[in-house]
């Protein structure tokens, strides 16, 4: 029987030190409580998220170690830098938001289980109104086919899913995605668990210490921003660039 600490639904911002989280199943720290904007926003301040099944109690996690990838050291294929050269797709920031996290949910609900809930989907989508979570848009002929999400909090991008309906779609948008932070001053990008697409990216793991500092150094004033838009000149230079720094 495990025994792990279930949260106050009373108070919304009280969290177990991630110190405390199992290591099997590895980042397993707590259970129940809410998906409110408050409770939300401390989870991502102290490297929890959540993660729970259709059926089961929200289950917050911070594994360690923790899957990241800085900006500056992205690496981008030969083969996706010559996809992006052609400019194929059209890049969008946050003009279709929940159109992203629904494709997310179906891509997700039929791979990989029914993670994306409904009561996810909501709780996003009231952070995204209160300028807390941003969409990337990927089109092709006007029709979006691929999307991220994720949550901004400071210097810190807290991925959290992706979608692709055709080839490279999504890797074209994930690599906008990375020039477009950092252009805004993103000093780190959560990925949360070590994936092989997101290793090839560039993204390593680090211990969940040195991601907890990173969070006390980068998200301490973070506050929401609003809509994004797109920088046009950076869309320019990756197109120019293939995405290489």
């Amino acid at each position: 029987m495990i025994d792990i600490p279930w949260l106050d639904p009373h108070d919304r911002t009280l969290f177990p030190s991630v110190d405390t989280a199992l290591r099997d199943p590895d980042g397993l720290l707590a259970v129940g409580g809410d998906l409110s904007p408050e409770r939300l926003l401390s989870a991502y301040r102290h490297g929890i998220f959540p993660w729970y099944s259709d059926g089961q109690p929200i289950l917050w996690w911070s594994p360690d170690p923790r899957l990241v990838l800085y900006p500056d050291k992205l690496h981008v294929s030969r083969s996706l830098q010559k996809t992006i050269r052609k400019a194929r797709f059209q890049i969008t920031l946050d003009t279709r938001f929940t159109g992203v996290v629904r494709s997310c949910a179906m891509r997700r609900n039929t791979d990989e289980g029914t993670w994306i809930t409904e009561e996810m989907m909501y709780a996003y989508e009231r952070l995204h109104d209160q300028g807390w979570v941003h969409s990337t848009e990927v089109w092709e002929n006007s029709r979006l086919v691929g999307g991220i999400y994720g949550v901004a909090v400071g210097q810190v991008f807290f991925g959290e899913s992706m979608f692709t309906e055709v080839n490279d779609a999504s890797k074209v948008g994930f690599v906008h995605l990375v020039h477009q932070l950092r252009h805004r001053g993103c000093r780190l990008i959560d990925c949360q668990v070590q994936t092989e697409h997101l290793s090839r990216f560039g993204a390593e793991l680090i211990p969940r210490s040195r991601f907890v500092q990173h969070l006390n150094d980068w998200v301490r004033d973070g506050y929401a921003d609003g809509n994004w838009k797109i920088n046009a000149d950076v869309v320019r230079e990756v197109e120019q660039t293939g995405g290489k720094f």
